[in-house]
């Protein structure tokens, strides 16, 4: 019987993917199952996988033969899975020795829907653990009262799919918004903790998670950026009837918008217009005692006004 799958997806990772697989290496077990789905890459990816098939028991690889995006490469590698759990390891990331069969004992212990880890930041030789909002550790929680209060970080605020475990048995609440090719982890997490049972954190850091990767979609500025839209779309519709959920996902849309705004110099001039022309749209869409309840920072506020509808301009005085 399988007790772990972890699901890998990748595309054009051939500087980082072997670092990836022999840190599976390092953690198989005969009960563990690792499903690679190689999302069309272009490179030597292909290749360095294929040579992990006889070091790395319980491989499995998937290929597209044209880039399908993340969210879909990570729903293909679920339908595969046979795992009592489930994880994930992006292919630019990599894991410590003995830290999968951890996480299975973690999740085995407290017997919860899911279970969050922290996890390990890499930029060049400097590493900085990142924990997850919960103080709480080791503690079998109720998922939907951990995604307020609206000025708090929560743990959607912290939508990492590898930084955890789940059980498989979720079944759809596990699948991500599969046209989404960024933003994905947002109504996904959103969508497990206001639907799953149960959950828990523990202080497991075993993922080493590097940033500022060349061919992430957070340093690319091309028109899969739009899709941080689309996505906010997807929260925002699963709390329309919850008001007490709402300020919080309006905050956080703000938030992350003003930060997308911050670092629209990536974009070429026309992606620019558009994105603002998405902006303008998102923001006719809510009211301006939404955004007042969302309680945005000063510097946030400045960068979302030349946006806002001028219906909201009679309510600036209001906004700090």
């Amino acid at each position: 019987m399988t007790t772990l799958s972890v699901v890998v997806p990748v595309r054009d990772a051939d500087p980082f993917i072997a670092d990836a697989l022999t840190s599976l290496v390092r953690n198989a077990r005969p009960d563990f199952e690792f499903i690679v789905v190689d999302d069309g890459s272009a490179d030597q990816t292909p290749q360095i996988i294929d040579d992990f098939r006889g070091r790395l028991p319980g491989l499995s690889v998937l290929r597209n033969s044209t880039p399908a995006g993340l969210a879909d490469a990570r729903n293909a590698g679920l339908a595969a899975a046979s795992g009592r759990y489930v994880t994930f390891l992006d292919g630019d990331d990599w894991l410590a020795r003995g830290y999968l069969a951890d996480l299975v004992d973690a999740a085995e212990t407290l017997g919860c829907d899911f279970v969050r880890v922290d996890h390990v930041q890499v930029e060049g030789r400097k590493r900085v653990t990142h924990r997850a909002p919960e103080a709480r550790r080791g503690v079998v929680l109720r998922p939907r009262d951990h995604i307020v209060p609206v000025r708090a970080k929560t743990m959607v605020d912290y939508p990492y799919a590898w930084a955890g475990v789940y059980r498989r048995e979720l079944g759809d609440l596990l699948a991500f918004p599969g046209h989404l090719h960024t933003a994905e982890d947002r109504p996904w997490i959103w969508r497990l903790h206001r639907e799953a049972r149960s959950f828990a954190v523990v202080s497991l850091a075993g993922v080493f998670y590097r940033r500022l990767v060349p061919t992430s979609l957070t340093q690319i500025g091309d028109e899969r950026q739009l899709h941080f839209f689309d996505a906010f779309e997807l929260v925002l519709k699963q709390v329309e009837e919850e008001p007490d959920l709402r300020p919080k996902a309006v905050r956080t849309f703000c938030a992350l918008l003003a930060h997308h705004l911050e670092l629209a110099g990536r974009f070429s001039p026309d992606l620019r217009a558009r994105f603002t022309a998405r902006a303008q749209d998102a923001l006719a869409g809510l009211t301006p005692g939404e955004i007042a309840a969302a309680g945005l920072e000063a510097d946030r506020l400045q960068l979302l006004r030349p946006l806002l509808p001028r219906h909201h301009a009679e309510s600036q005085e209001r906004f700090p």
